[in-house]
């Protein structure tokens, strides 16, 4: 067995030191290319050095920068170190380097949105949806996009599209929901709100958004109910009692108009 056949079986038990050792002596020897350079990245990565895991996968970069997954890896790191500037300038090199590979335009559009650069975030997003139609997690990033620019519509636009590849996802319904309340569609935001409930019956946040809407069109007993449904729910101390005392005054207030 070669040394590198050996690197990749102990990679493959996640014995990534024994790993690294063999990966950088077969280096040593002269032996190099993108895909030893990611490996040895990739060992540095689960041992926590992400230092010298970056410096591995740049250096695989250079010598072949036509693999995609070299791109996704570092950054991956970058994204979880929130270096959004290095991020957004990898992926946008991986992207010119690699135009057919939806994952790194994907990937760059979600770091635009991290650093705020929402514009660009949706170009990259439009881009991916005239050669993918069908890529919901695209449609999905677009809406809470466009949520985030306050263009609510679009938000439910673009959330509703997603419900046509993707349902009984209990987010999704959150999601929607919300962009209907910031458009002053109350019942489309009430229905959504309820069909999150419907699909995971502990989801409390859109109890409370749920009650709330339907303390604002009155429906009292409604209200109630599903406010009492939230505190029954696992929602810190100091929020139940805060419903608490709310339901005994909506409670009080119906006895006084009684």
């Amino acid at each position: 067995m070669s040394k590198i056949e050996q690197a990749l079986e102990a990679f493959k038990k996640k014995d990534f030191e024994k790993a690294l050792d063999l990966f950088s002596s077969v280096v040593e020897t002269g032996e190099e290319s993108a895909e030893i350079y990611n490996n040895i990245g990739l060992c540095y990565l689960h041992t926590g050095n992400t230092e010298k895991a970056e410096e591995n996968f740049l250096k695989a970069i250079k010598l072949n920068p036509k693999l995609a997954q070299i791109y996704v890896n570092l950054a991956e790191l970058y994204y979880k170190e929130k270096d959004y500037e290095n991020g957004i300038q990898l992926l946008s090199q991986g992207v010119y380097e690699l135009p057919q590979e939806i994952v790194l335009a994907h990937f760059l559009a979600r770091f635009y949105m991290e650093d705020a650069r929402l514009d660009l975030a949706i170009d990259e997003l439009e881009k991916i949806l005239e050669h993918q139609p069908e890529n919901y997690d695209a449609y999905y990033d677009l809406g809470k996009v466009h949520f985030e620019l306050g263009n609510y519509a679009l938000a439910a636009e673009n959330f509703e599209n997603v419900l046509q590849y993707k349902e009984n996802n209990e987010w999704l319904y959150y999601y929607l929901g919300q962009a209907y309340e910031a458009n002053d569609e109350i019942d489309k935001a009430l229905s959504n709100f309820l069909k999150a409930i419907a699909v995971n019956d502990a989801f409390h946040p859109a109890y409370k958004k749920a009650a709330i809407l339907f303390l604002a069109r009155g429906d009292m007993e409604d209200a109630i109910e599903y406010f009492e449904s939230y505190m029954d729910l696992n929602i810190p101390a100091e929020e139940k009692e805060n419903i608490k005392k709310l339901v005994e005054r909506i409670k009080k207030k119906q006895e006084n108009e009684g």
